[in-house]
């Protein structure tokens, strides 16, 4: 049984090698999910300035006490909100970067949601 030092050093493993692959330009910025326990985080960054250009968490005052239920309906209106905002900005396509979580559950939920309010992938 692993324990749960080992776990997140696998996951830090996994984000490290997906990163040396993923780069986010101005023309195609990358996407960044964070899950915690309770909540999730998405953000688009540009890494050639070093630039957060949106970020949008389950904690946004957009979404706060909006989201009801369990944590995958959290995740749907995470990834609609950032398309939205993504839109606002003018970026219709972006680099997904899943950070070492595999694509499954509220990951997936995320990033599906995104791509069905626009933004390509």
């Amino acid at each position: 049984m692993l324990k749960k030092v080992d776990r997140k050093k696998l996951r830090e493993r996994r984000r490290w090698r997906v990163r040396k692959k993923v780069y986010g330009t101005a023309q195609r910025p990358r996407m960044n999910v964070f899950r915690s326990l309770k909540h999730i985080y998405a953000q688009i960054i540009d890494d050639d300035q070093g630039k957060t250009l949106v970020a949008v968490s389950s904690l946004s005052p957009e979404l706060r006490g909006k989201v009801s239920g369990g944590k995958i309906e959290g995740a749907i209106a995470v990834g609609k909100l950032v398309a939205e905002k993504a839109k606002e900005k003018g970026i219709t396509a972006v680099v997904f970067d899943r950070a070492g979580y595999l694509y499954h559950g509220r990951v997936k939920a995320l990033a599906e949601a995104a791509r069905g309010n626009g933004l390509e992938f």
